[in-house]
């Protein structure tokens, strides 16, 4: 009887500390210092998609440019199903979901950290003061992040600012 108990107890940390050790490995994969790929498409001579890039960097991402042709990029804008009332001017993909436009690192990080079922998530157009859209004046325009899905649905998960 002695021994059932300490076998039981032995479980119960052994247990605990299986479930602490996976909780930690899933923080620390969507850390910001951990190296996750984002493949960006966009055109070669588009600078606010370069201070997007930047913004991706500084927040601890791996980014991976593909210059393409405006046509190849609606392409792949189709490809990967972006509404067209989302559409900006590039088009990024981060493990399973596709990232349209000037969408904050934060939200990406968010998106990654609670894997919603969702297809991805984007900025609509190319709002002043949103990142890589910065303005020498300090001019923010108030902007939302939009969750959509397979079918092309929106929905608001984020305003700015």
């Amino acid at each position: 009887m002695k021994n059932d108990r300490v076998f039981l107890a032995f479980m119960a940390v052994l247990l605990s500390l299986l479930a602490l050790a996976a909780c930690n490995r899933q923080e620390e994969a969507f850390d910001s210092s951990s190296s996750i790929i984002v493949t960006v498409y966009k055109s070669p001579t588009c600078g606010c998609c370069g201070g997007w890039i930047e913004h991706m960097r500084n927040a601890g991402f791996e980014v991976r440019e593909v210059n393409i042709s405006s046509s190849a990029l609606l392409k792949v804008k189709d490809k990967y199903g972006v509404p067209y009332e989302l559409r900006s001017c590039h088009t990024a993909v981060v493990g399973d979901y596709v990232v349209e436009g000037h969408v904050p690192p934060e939200e990406v990080q968010r998106l990654l950290a609670e894997r919603p079922a969702v297809k991805g998530i984007g900025v609509p157009g190319m709002p002043l003061g949103s990142p890589g859209m910065e303005s020498p004046d300090g001019t923010v325009q108030p902007y939302t992040v939009y969750a959509f899905d397979q079918t092309g649905n929106m929905q608001p998960v984020a305003q700015y600012p």
